[in-house]
């Protein structure tokens, strides 16, 4: 039973679903829907100690910063690596979400990856509190997914889920409200992103930043030959020379860069499949797998899975807000979904 001030509070309140990730960090509430879908990036003045700037404007920083602008991403594999900027950023976040007139403080639901530790949730959970947050309850990353992507969770019915995000890649298998085998990797987007980088440097001894392998990724990025890939100029710093640099490279240059990530994915699907009980694989066989997260978009993610698993693999339609809107769910019923919060 809800104590009576909770129910009050949570009437008058304008509660927050928050996915706080690596790459992005997106906020939605119950009015206005989803208000903040930024990058989770924080620029600093290293001279006075204060924020330059927070989200899309800072990544813009990124590699590009004078000696005293550093832009730094305060979170690593899905966590917090930096406790203070974290609380700066999601407070910037929550204070932008905040419009109007707010009588009491906001609860939040917030998704965390599945493979976390206690002392990393009680990051989580202490940062969201001391930016304001009333309550603060905790949805796993995997079960987020299968909600956003409308899967019958409360069933005795088997679904997989694959979240590949911008530090971790989640695989959970669901049913009736719980997950019954979970694996979580720390490779993902920013894992491609850096696989990138450390190929030309290897290959073409030339240097780029953490913005140029992102977009050469979103480019040429694949899991499979695609027809007709067009070539893309590159350019940087010559490693040996220390001079500007401009090379061509091509879908499959970038293909194997990113195969390490690759085989590190699909070993972990494979390996909560070869967990799973016999009567949930079944299931799986019929259902297939759901794809979700910003790493799920590179080309050919799907045919890759499905030709190695021989399971039927489906893209959520907007796979870069599918935890969000799960989390959203869970915050908008929290009594239905009470048995999913993990904290």
């Amino acid at each position: 039973m809800i104590p009576l001030f909770e129910r009050i509070a949570r009437f008058f309140s304008a509660d927050i679903a928050m996915d706080l990730g690596t790459a992005n960090t997106l906020l939605f509430t119950k009015k206005h829907g989803i208000v903040i879908n930024e990058p989770s990036v924080v620029a600093l003045d290293n001279r006075t100690g204060g924020i330059a700037a927070i989200g899309a404007r800072a990544k813009q920083y990124l590699g590009r910063t004078p000696d005293r602008i550093r832009a730094v991403r305060p979170l690593k594999d899905g966590v917090i690596a930096d406790f203070d900027i974290t609380r700066a950023m999601i407070g910037n976040f929550i204070k932008r979400t905040m419009t109007g007139l707010a009588i009491t403080r906001p609860g939040m639901v917030i998704c965390i990856p599945s493979g976390i530790t206690q002392v990393e949730k009680r990051a989580v959970i202490e940062a969201a509190r001391l930016v304001g947050a009333r309550s603060v309850s905790l949805v796993e990353e995997p079960m987020a997914a299968a909600l956003g992507a409308d899967l019958p969770v409360h069933e005795p019915v088997g679904n997989i889920v694959l979240d590949i995000g911008g530090g971790t890649s989640e695989v959970a298998v669901i049913s009736l409200n719980g997950v019954a085998v979970s694996r979580s990797l720390r490779v993902a987007g920013d894992a491609m992103n850096l696989a990138i980088q450390r190929y030309l440097r290897d290959v073409f001894h030339l240097e780029i930043g953490e913005n140029t392998a992102e977009n050469i990724k979103i480019l040429l990025g694949s899991a499979c030959p695609q027809p007709n890939a067009p070539t893309l100029e590159v350019s940087g710093k010559d490693v040996a020379r220390g001079c500007p640099l401009t090379i061509t490279i091509t879908e499959g240059h970038v293909r194997e860069a990113l195969s390490d990530s690759l085989k590190a994915i699909l070993n972990v699907l494979l390996h909560t499949l070869e967990k799973t009980p016999p009567e949930l694989g079944a299931d799986i066989s019929r259902n297939g797998l759901l794809l979700a997260g910003g790493g799920s978009l590179l080309k050919g993610m799907d045919q890759f899975l499905s030709r190695e698993t021989r399971l039927k693999v489906f893209l959520d339609s907007d796979p870069l807000t599918t935890v969000l809107r799960g989390t959203a769910k869970t915050m908008l019923n929290r009594a239905k979904y009470e048995p999913l919060f993990i904290n």
